[in-house]
């Protein structure tokens, strides 16, 4: 057997600044694919034996909004994927849409699919004169394992309300419906409530999109870098009582629940860290935000998802968190032969 092999430390990156107008780095798609290898953030390591490592790219700012922690190449635009959720949802607001509580935080939730969060989409269709059949999101199963099961053993098949994304797309269906917006192009990029969700995004980023692309449900999606995500929960959680982006958060943070589900990290997170506001994406995106400013944005580079729990951990350790939950957050055990032989664990 090969002696066990030492982790690697790895510098961090970095902070590099935009590319200047005109720049030659222009013409080619924005990536958040750096040329310089990204640094470490998480290890697999089994019987004392790093068999595997997680790269990715980090941001935390401190309470004043600066830079405080930079791991990689955190200003470089990468899909946000689901983080997303919470600008779409303020942008919906701001098309006009009076949402609050439940219904606005399933409008910016990637739900788990259970039976509480399929009866509210089937709710909000039926308050507002909406056929199932408009939802332009793809029909699947529930995203929680525990639930999915459940619902096979049920005989149910995939279905457009189930789809983690099927608040948001009921929300939008919504707006254009009340604003007389066209239905059947809710999705299009150019429609008037996609662009004014453009706009959110780079008013709450502080930063221009840098490219548009589209999602795993069929919504636009905006490219912006992890300072600029960061930045946008940070401006979230501290905007006036009343507006677009408080009432998303405030929303998001009293009903979690219903933001993801009754066994998910970021229901944990905003249960049991006052004020704080989180959201994960797809391809392993995670942004948080605390009551005093404080916020952390990250991308694990191969969207390994099993990498999230563990650098979140150890990132909300970086910023002064502490407690149960980040324990709870930061473990992630391998087993062999049904035993626990080793984990996954940040580097950073």
């Amino acid at each position: 057997m090969p002696a066990p092999q030492p982790s690697q430390p790895t510098d961090p990156s970095p902070l590099s600044a935009p590319p200047e107008r005109g720049d030659a780095r222009r013409s080619a798609p924005p990536s958040a694919l750096s040329p310089v290898v990204p640094p470490v953030l998480a290890e697999v390591v089994r019987s004392g034996f790093v068999e595997g490592r997680h790269r990715g790219a980090l941001v935390v700012l401190g309470a004043d909004g600066a830079v405080e922690l930079a791991l990689g190449d955190v200003t470089a635009p990468v899909f946000p994927r689901s983080a997303n959720k919470p600008m779409q949802a303020a942008g919906v607001l701001r098309a006009g849409l009076d949402l609050s509580g439940e219904r606005l935080a399933l409008a910016a939730a990637s739900h788990s699919g259970e039976s509480f969060h399929r009866d509210l989409v089937r709710k909000m269709l039926d308050e507002y004169g909406l056929d199932p059949a408009l939802l332009q999101c793809p029909a699947d199963l529930p995203l929680d394992p525990e639930e999915r099961d459940t619902y096979l053993a049920s005989g149910a098949s995939p279905d457009r309300i189930t789809m983690n994304c099927s608040g948001k797309h009921t929300a939008m269906l919504a707006v254009c419906a009340q604003r007389g917006w066209p239905l059947e192009t809710y999705l299009d990029p150019e429609h008037p409530l996609q662009r004014i969700i453009h706009e959110v995004v780079e008013d709450a980023a502080g930063e221009p999109v840098a490219a548009v692309g589209t999602d795993g449900c069929g919504a636009p999606l905006m490219a912006i870098g992890l300072v600029g995500l960061a930045r946008a929960f940070r401006s979230f959680v501290g905007a006036g009582p009343g507006t677009a982006e408080r009432r998303v958060a405030d929303a998001m943070r009293a009903h979690p629940e219903y933001v993801a589900g009754t066994r998910r990290p970021d229901t944990w997170l905003m249960r049991e860290v006052p004020g704080a506001l989180s959201k994960m994406g797809a391809e392993a995106v995670q942004a948080v935000a605390l009551p005093d400013g404080r916020a952390l944005a990250f991308k694990v580079e191969d969207g390994a998802t099993r990498a999230l729990g563990p650098v979140l951990g150890r990132a909300l350790t970086l910023v002064g968190v502490e407690g149960p939950v980040v324990d709870r957050i930061g473990r992630a055990p391998l087993l062999g032969g049904g035993r626990e032989v080793g984990e996954i664990r940040a580097a950073f």
